[in-house]
């Protein structure tokens, strides 16, 4: 069985039960495989796998913090998972300046922060993907999260700064894709 395959049966298990977020969530492995162009081939299961399990930290079962990057990362870890992957799903889509929000950046520092391809095209999967799994523009998507949290939200807050760097990271993704199928 594929990291991929195991990784949604995990998914399955765990964020199923969450309604609309795993509706979010099949989009997002669905959308990874789309962009896999954006990385090298023997990261395309590394970046499915790290889609599945993205949001798994909202779980009630493992969500221990109610900061789901890091409760998602702490869990695979602990269960044994890749690095490669515990890494993506602890800083994907921003993680970072949530938790620099939250005052919760050295919880999350357990986890290396790696500027790549791979979490590059985990940013344009996750953020071209809707809280319900239609497919949105980028600038859409921030739209809709400044949208659903007020002002006084950290999740708000957190993308006032976020939005431009991930938007850069969106760019580059789409740049590799190009240039992949030119």
């Amino acid at each position: 069985m594929t990291i991929a395959a195991r990784a949604e049966m995990l998914a399955d298990q765990l964020v199923a039960p969450l309604g609309r977020r795993w509706s979010h969530v099949q989009a997002v492995a669905a959308r990874a495989r789309e962009v896999a162009a954006a990385v090298s081939e023997d990261e395309v299961e590394t970046l499915v796998a790290a889609a599945w399990l993205h949001d798994i930290g909202y779980s009630d079962q493992i969500g221990h913090t109610r900061f789901h990057p890091l409760d998602g990362a702490r869990f695979l870890r602990a269960q044994g998972w890749p690095a490669a992957i515990v890494n993506l799903v602890a800083h994907h889509s921003g993680a970072r300046f949530e938790a620099e929000e939250r005052g919760m950046s050295g919880e999350l520092g357990e986890f290396p922060f790696v500027d790549s391809p791979v979490l590059d095209a985990l940013v344009l999967a996750d953020l071209t993907t809707g809280p319900s799994g239609e497919r949105l523009s980028y600038d859409e998507r921030i739209f809709e999260i400044l949208q659903r949290y007020p002002e006084s939200d950290p999740v708000h807050r957190t993308w006032i700064k976020a939005a431009p760097i991930l938007k850069e990271a969106v760019e580059r993704a789409e740049l590799r894709i190009a240039t992949a199928s030119s």
